[in-house]
């Protein structure tokens, strides 16, 4: 053999070495690189030599298979393009009929990849027979796979082609084995959006009604889907008048299985849009209510996530009497999971109810749920005001929740604490700062001092919120004398708690401010004697100095503040920065903590390098 033919069988031949290596990560590797191989050996010989290679290695690490599988799906361009796709189609065959799950899966979807891009006439002579191969396969495992390879060649098929497809999974429907039926079931609904209506009702409907009286339960969970693509696909005027398909979905509601009630209760608002307003009002206002008073806590905990897009399709008369009075009924559930799911989901009433009956319905219902002992009730509650607000208005819900809120602050639990923190600036910028200086302001100040560092951090960012909404005289009235306050404090979280106000407020503050009440508390806090607190004096010294080159002239001659610039002719943003922080800096650069000297050094070098640019 002369060299030329050394090198042309020279790709093979490695990966062949390759693919028999004890190591799987090289295994792996080497089917990462198919792509390479193929450019290398060009469309004809990897038509020729790589494929029919590859449909002969199905006997590896699962790991490895589903690679090899995934790769084949981007491969149609390596082997000539759509016109020779379906020679891709034997080895994923193969390996669609392999024992683990995850390469089947895997397989399957490489295949669906492929038919897409085949013409009719592969689809005909080489997709749809191996559909089929797979489907009379004496192991179930062909048959799972098969499940999921019919609605994509389904449209482009010919009509007998599709009575084909049509009958054969049929017979999948009726296997004897459970989980090729558990598998016909969940992948039924996307076949049934490929088909008219007609085909649906004479056809699709029987399979689905013989799927929802399965013995298996975890059958008859999967044909909610069904239910749902079956109603969307028959015009809603006809389906009152087939009763197969309501008397199933009335088994639904009711079956013995608390995972197929959870399903139909998680679809709940689907099935709802899907089915016609007749059916809405005389069976699934029922069973919605039936649902909210299930046996089982996780049916409940589901049906109260439908509570708002249910309801959004209700007649107001029928909401407020016959679904409204269930609905109060879980703020006093027994289990905590549905109370907190109610939690999440009952503020989505508001806008459907209306500032009268959110009022006279809701509000008791928050307030009962703001005092349960769990706190994820409390917390799911408090995050969603927003939306009642939009109803009533601030006012009103401030006066029936304040006394509650205010409680809510000191709630043990931090997360609740936090919560809180995160919706008062939205109270303040709608209660005004009067009503704010009276009922929150020392709320605000006490959380600084929280045993919990991410309240502590919150409360920082909160006051800078507030600053934004009630202005920089404010805050230099209200804010800034007490956080310079907590630097004197003896326990040092509070002179932490001041470095990182300083580092939150200073961009929101002036530069008046700054010169009179911050800088004089950091020339004290740099001779702290925890090490802790003088880095972070180092940290908040280069959020100042990056403040102080961007603040606008105040408080100077006025001719020249309208010039930008100070009787020295230097802007007074840089003037505070060279006479009262870089002398600090450069003492703290000295400092014995190495962490202080680096935090030092990096914001006097930052400084440094911006008046060099």
């Amino acid at each position: 053999m002369d060299s030329n033919q050394n090198d042309e069988l020279y790709p093979i031949a490695v990966l062949i070495d390759e693919l028999k290596h004890d190591d799987v990560l090289l295994r792996l590797n080497a089917i990462r690189r198919l792509n390479t191989i193929a450019l290398a050996l060009g469309p004809e010989r990897t038509r020729d030599e790589l494929i029919p290679f590859l449909d002969e290695s199905v006997e590896d690490e699962d790991e490895v298979l589903a690679a090899l599988c995934e790769e084949l799906g981007k491969f149609v361009e390596y082997v000539g393009g759509p016109e020779y796709g379906h020679l891709l189609l034997s080895p994923l065959e193969n390996l669609a009929a392999i024992e683990e799950p995850l390469v089947r899966n895997k397989a399957v979807e490489s295949l669906n990849k492929i038919c897409e891009e085949l013409s009719q006439s592969q689809i005909e002579e080489h997709f749809i027979p191996l559909v089929i191969r797979l489907s009379k396969a004496d192991w179930f495992t062909s048959k799972v796979s098969a499940t999921g390879l019919y609605d994509v060649p389904y449209t482009r098929a010919t009509p007998p082609s599709q009575e084909l497809l049509r009958q054969q999974y049929g017979q999948l429907v009726h296997d004897d084995t459970p989980m090729v039926r558990r598998q016909a079931a969940s992948n039924l609904a996307k076949f049934i959006k490929t088909m008219p209506p007609t085909i649906v009702i004479e056809e699709m409907i029987p399979l689905f009604q013989h799927l929802a009286a399965d013995d298996q339960d975890s059958v008859r969970l999967l044909t909610v889907e069904i239910l749902i693509s079956i109603a969307e696909a028959v015009p809603k005027e006809q389906q009152s008048s087939h009763g197969v398909l309501l008397s199933a979905l009335r088994s639904l509601f009711e079956d013995k299985s608390w995972r197929v009630r959870y399903m139909v209760a998680d679809r709940f608002e689907k099935i709802a849009k899907a089915v016609d307003e007749e059916v809405v009002n005389r069976d699934l206002v029922p069973a919605f209510v039936k649902l909210l008073k299930d046996t089982e806590a996780e049916v409940r905990s589901a049906i109260a996530g439908q509570i708002p897009g249910f309801c959004a399709l209700l007649e107001r008369e029928t909401l407020l009497h016959d679904v409204m009075p269930s609905i109060e009924e879980l703020v006093s559930d027994q289990s905590q999971h549905v109370r907190a799911a109610l939690g999440t989901q009952i503020s989505g009433l508001a806008p459907i109810l209306g500032k009268e009956e959110t009022i006279s319905h809701l509000l008791p219902m928050f307030l009962q749920m703001l005092k349960d002992e769990f706190p994820d009730v409390r917390l799911n509650i408090i995050s969603k005001l927003e939306l009642v607000n939009n109803v009533i208005g601030i006012e009103l819900l401030s006066q029936s929740l304040l006394p509650a809120i205010v409680q809510l602050a000191e709630d043990k639990q931090w997360r609740v604490r936090l919560a809180i923190i995160e919706y008062v600036p939205l109270l303040a910028s709608q209660l005004g700062v009067k009503f704010f200086d009276e009922k929150l302001s020392s709320l605000c100040m006490s959380w600084l001092g929280d045993t919990v560092f991410s309240i502590r951090e919150a409360s920082t960012q909160n006051l800078k919120k507030l600053t934004e909404v009630f202005g920089v005289e404010w805050a230099n009235d209200a804010i800034v004398p007490k956080v310079m306050a907590m630097g004197q404090h003896p326990n040092y979280l509070y002179r932490m708690t001041t470095c990182f106000a300083v580092s939150t407020l200073a961009p929101a503050l002036s530069l008046d401010v700054i010169e009179a009440s911050i800088l004089p508390m950091m020339d004290k806090l740099v001779n702290d004697m925890i090490p802790n607190i003088r880095f972070n004096v180092a940290k908040s010294y280069a959020v100042l100095i990056d403040t102080l080159k961007q603040l606008p002239e105040q408080g100077t001659v006025l001719a020249l503040q309208k010039e930008g610039k100070t009787a020295e002719g230097c802007p007074k943003g840089h003037e505070l920065i060279t006479k009262n922080i870089l002398p600090n800096l450069e003492k703290l650069q000295q400092d014995e903590d190495v962490d202080v000297r680096y935090f030092a050094t990096t914001a006097a070098q930052g400084y440094a390098d911006a008046m060099q640019t």
